[in-house]
């Protein structure tokens, strides 16, 4: 019995932390680095320094996360940046152009 009661302890945790995985999870799908390699060279994203230098007026943070993947609209980066007071922001970065789309 007691391996049941774990069993049944464990899907219950397991289910209880779904939702916030989900909350955390990004459905886009990302390039790995030889596609981005591929992206910039082509043209089709700008290199991630300029992505950078969009959000740093904005937001004056370190940069933690890089991604780029691809949006509804074409390529985007995803940035998650650390500011001084500890606060993280996510910040979507049109690839193709520079131009800041999206945080929070």
């Amino acid at each position: 019995m007691p391996f049941i009661r774990l069993s049944a302890a464990a899907i219950v945790l397991a289910l209880a932390a779904a939702p916030a995985l989900a909350a955390d999870a990004d459905p886009r799908v990302c390039l790995n680095k030889e596609a981005q390699r591929a992206a910039v060279l082509s043209g089709q994203a700008l290199p991630l320094a300029k992505a950078v230098h969009a959000v740093r007026g904005r937001n004056r943070g370190e940069l933690v996360r890089a991604r780029l993947c691809q949006g509804p609209n074409g390529l985007v980066y995803v940035l998650t940046l650390l500011a001084r007071n500890g606060t993280v922001t996510r910040a979507t970065i049109d690839a193709a152009t520079g131009s800041v789309i999206g945080g929070r």
